[in-house]
């Protein structure tokens, strides 16, 4: 008769169990991002998002995460990705898909960026202005730039001026920076962040354009132990990133779990990421510090020989836009006086 109870108990047990597993997540929403999951902005906004969305939704909504392209495709397939369903929710840079989306590209233009807090709120109000037909077929959560980028280089002697940037192959992050590496002297190459490790390792490329934030996770402090910053408030440039959703995805929501997904988007997820991209940006300093690595700061009449090539660039772009029917000293201007608002 124990034996009975027992067993009637276990099988109750189990029943419950089951009825709480199937209504533990009425939707099952697949994040699919680029880096691995120990890199910053996976590990300090993506994963915690996504546990916060299942705490607001009651366990309503489970967020999983797919960290290094662990569902297939390239990094640069990663928006048709969230834009054609394969996924529901991506993150990924702009700049992977050149031209899509052109008017974000007046965030990445050169000695824009001031710190990543600030530059990636700037950034949401520029797209709260600007950019909304640029992303229409997506459901926006937030977009953010990273903080100041700057170059990494192998060798024994870090690039000291404008003209040890001659003949160096340099990875770049974008159509944009591509061309403003190639204006200072460099022949740029165009490759995803996780391609990097391997080709320094292999003197394909001669150095790298990214922020501290990023170099932990593909050991820049090991492969390119020199490092050259700017003087002045602003970085050499930053990247434009999208977290985005896949319209249907959103849509099939109900009211109350689309106000879940409202109230953890927008503004002050941006500014969740520009944080995490500048505290980053601290322990990738310290780590290349920690081993030994050299860094160098152009002084300002030097840095001063970089903005003027960067003020072609800049010049350049206003140029295509216009000629795309867009305004393009209106967009800089905007992106420009969005920063500095927004900096303190």
């Amino acid at each position: 008769m124990l034996r009975k109870l027992m067993l009637a108990g276990l099988s109750a047990s189990a029943l419950s169990m089951t009825a709480l597993s199937a209504m533990a997540a009425d939707i099952t929403l697949k994040l699919h991002q680029f880096l691995p999951p120990q890199a910053t902005i996976p590990a300090k906004v993506l994963a915690p998002w996504a546990e916060k969305i299942k705490t607001d939704s009651g366990g309503k909504i489970e967020v999983q995460l797919y960290p290094a392209m662990q569902l297939g495709g390239k990094p640069s397939d990663l928006i048709d990705q969230a834009k054609d369903g394969v996924v529901d929710i991506v993150w990924t840079l702009v700049g992977y898909t050149p031209g899509r989306f052109p008017k974000s590209e007046a965030f990445e233009l050169p000695f824009m960026v001031t710190s990543g807090e600030a530059t990636s709120v700037a950034f949401y109000d520029f797209y709260e202005k600007n950019l909304k037909s640029e992303f229409k077929d997506y459901h926006v959560l937030a977009v953010h730039t990273h903080g100041p980028g700057l170059l990494h280089t192998i060798g024994s002697k870090p690039i000291k001026s404008l003209a040890d940037m001659k003949g160096l192959k340099l990875r770049g992050t974008s159509k944009v920076v591509n061309q403003m590496l190639e204006a200072m002297g460099a022949s740029a190459v165009g490759m995803p962040v996780t391609a990097v490790p391997e080709s320094l390792s292999k003197s394909v490329i001669d150095g790298t354009v990214v922020p501290w934030e990023v170099t932990p996770s593909i050991k820049i402090a090991e492969l390119a132990p020199n490092h050259t910053q700017f003087s002045g408030k602003t970085g050499l440039y930053t990247a434009a990133f999208v977290f985005a959703m896949n319209k249907d995805s959103y849509n099939a929501l109900t009211p109350e779990l689309k106000k879940v997904i409202d109230a953890n988007s927008g503004k002050e997820l941006a500014r969740k990421f520009g944080q995490a991209m500048d505290q980053g940006d601290i322990a990738g300093k310290a780590l290349a510090d920690k081993a030994g690595n050299t860094t160098f700061t152009l002084d300002e009449a030097e840095t001063a020989k970089w903005k003027e090539q960067g003020e072609k660039v800049t010049k350049n772009w206003i140029a295509e836009m216009d000629k795309k029917g867009l305004d393009g000293t209106g967009l800089y201007k905007d992106a420009v006086a969005l920063i500095q608002q927004n900096t303190k």
